[in-house]
């Protein structure tokens, strides 16, 4: 195992704890945005991105740790890793297109409004047939 070896895995896995601790943090604003019924297209994109990312960091660290430690040379390991890096390279470069082009249409501030959510009586009312028509 050489020096560029273990400053990547030290580099990926940083890279994935500062991921997974961004997208905790995210969640917590989102399920109070979601409450709120107002979420910001950006920042759900830029969730989704980050979301990307954390699994494109997981699949380089277990890339690197298996050609470091020669473990899963096998040809079912190798495709699996060569699709799974597919995927999260091109999840990635969505939700990167995504983010462009909202900032350079100037949409940063889109906001997508959920309806309220109608009241206990009148979906009681609906199902059981017992309102007027």
């Amino acid at each position: 195992m050489g020096g560029i070896d273990i400053l990547l895995l030290i580099a990926y896995g940083i890279s994935f704890a500062c991921a997974l601790l961004l997208i905790a943090a995210l969640f917590l604003y989102f399920r109070t945005r979601f409450r709120a019924r107002v979420v910001s297209l950006f920042m759900l994109a830029a969730f989704a991105f980050l979301g990307a990312y954390t699994v494109k960091m997981a699949v380089a660290f277990w890339i690197r740790f298996s050609n470091v430690t020669g473990a899963g040379a096998d040809s079912v390991y190798a495709a699996l890793k060569s699709n799974a890096w597919a995927v999260a390279q091109t999840c990635t470069t969505l939700g990167l297109l995504i983010l462009t082009v909202l900032m350079y249409t100037r949409r940063q501030d889109l906001f997508m409004i959920f309806p309220a959510v109608r009241e206990r009586e009148d979906t009681d009312d609906a199902n059981t047939g017992s309102g007027k028509a």
